[in-house]
């Protein structure tokens, strides 16, 4: 027998029992759907990251206390406004330099509550980091001398607060002290991650304030051109190492936080497609519990065709094409709804969803692969039946 024939052999089996063969699939379809759907999520999430991260520009350096690198140990350095002032003497420049302190908080005006995430920043945040107000104005230098309580909100945290009206002029409550809205920061969108447009931006010696803390999370430098970043990181290390020892701060360009960010959610979308695997492992175990049952109940009509003169390796061809076309028809109705599902979810709700080929063919090579492994055993049982023992039985 050939493979053309033991296909429609195998097929016609499948026909037979449409509604057992179905509920076979159905391990299969949902293994896949999740596998699928996951990685679109998890491509998704990467892209989306990227995106925003590409958006603060290709000249752009951020500095953090302890190591950046992914599966390093952290330290316990931290920074403060001094390191800062250090890095915009080394340059020259301190419109260049921007630093920030991060806190969510429960912020409050009137009856009306949010979360948001409050970065205390300095004067040049704006600038540094490209982030533009939609009206009002930012604070300034003399504001953040004297540790002034003023606020610019973000335009979903003015939505929430304010209900479409204009906050200008009003207060918000912030870790139990008011501040002052002084502008609103144009909408940026994103769906990943942290909303941009539900942070807040206050005067970053305001904030180590009402945090109780003289820490810095960040510092950011702009070079005047990518041409000069090497350059400026070069200088930003040198002044560092006069404070801290060199694994006590990370400096990094725009590419390599791209580099660091992209093989942590590439490492995230790995755990989920293995989540998402199990589920396949299970409608395979399925599917060989299935076959077996099928060989049990068809123990004569094999005993009668190797009686007629089919080989062993007929019969095995034909009962492992008919796990395959049971697990490949499962793969195939799993990659329509679970590219069918991540569109919808990437319309539809905050989570961005990328389907790419890659993992379309990893679902069809994998849905194959499930039929040949959890279909050898139960195939090479129904070739390996003796035929009058096969024709005796009941």
């Amino acid at each position: 027998m050939n493979v053309a024939a033991a296909t429609r052999a195998a097929l016609d089996a499948v026909r037979a029992n449409r509604l057992r063969s179905a509920l076979t699939t159905l391990g299969v379809v949902i293994g896949v759907l999740a596998v699928i759907l996951l990685v679109a999520v998890g491509q998704g999430a990467r892209q989306e990251v990227t995106a925003t991260i590409e958006d603060l520009g290709s000249n752009l350096l951020l500095v953090f206390p302890g190591q950046a690198d992914f599966g390093q140990a952290p330290t316990r350095s931290r920074f403060t406004l001094h390191d800062a002032e250090a890095v915009a003497r080394a340059l020259g420049d301190p419109e260049r330099v921007a630093a920030h302190v991060v806190s969510g908080e429960v912020i409050r005006a009137g009856n009306a509550s949010t979360f948001v995430s409050v970065l205390g920043v300095t004067e040049t945040f704006p600038r540094v980091v490209t982030r533009r107000l939609s009206r009002g104005a930012f604070f300034t230098a003399s504001d953040l001398a004297t540790g002034r309580r003023v606020v610019v909100i973000g335009a979903a945290a003015a939505d929430e607060l304010f209900a479409g009206g204009d906050p200008l002029g009003k207060t918000v409550t912030v870790a139990g002290l008011r501040f002052r809205v002084t502008g609103v920061l144009e909408p940026v969108g994103g769906s990943f991650g942290p909303d941009r447009d539900a942070q807040i931006l206050v005067p970053v010696t305001a904030a180590q304030r009402a945090f109780g803390t003289d820490r810095i999370d960040a510092i950011f430098v702009r070079s005047a051109s990518t041409a000069a970043i090497e350059d400026d990181a070069a200088r930003v290390r040198h002044a560092l190492t006069r404070r801290f020892s060199e694994d006590e701060f990370s400096v990094i360009t725009q590419r390599e936080l791209i580099g660091v960010v992209g093989r942590v959610l590439e490492l995230l979308t790995l755990v989920l497609a293995a989540i998402a695997g199990i589920s396949l492992l299970v409608g395979g175990v399925g599917v060989s519990n299935i076959m077996l049952v099928s060989v049990s109940e068809r123990t004569r009509e094999i005993g009668l065709r190797k009686a007629l003169g089919a080989r062993t390796r007929d019969i095995t061809l034909q009962f492992l094409i008919e796990a395959v076309v049971l697990t490949g028809t499962g793969g195939i109705a799993g990659i329509l709804l679970g590219v069918g599902l991540a569109r919808l979810a990437d319309r539809y709700s905050p989570l961005p969803a990328v389907v790419t080929g890659w993992s379309v063919a990893l679902a069809v090579g994998v849905s194959v692969a499930v039929g040949i492994v959890f279909g050898v055993w139960p195939a090479r049982r129904a070739g390996r039946l003796d035929p009058v023992a096969a024709l005796r039985h009941e």
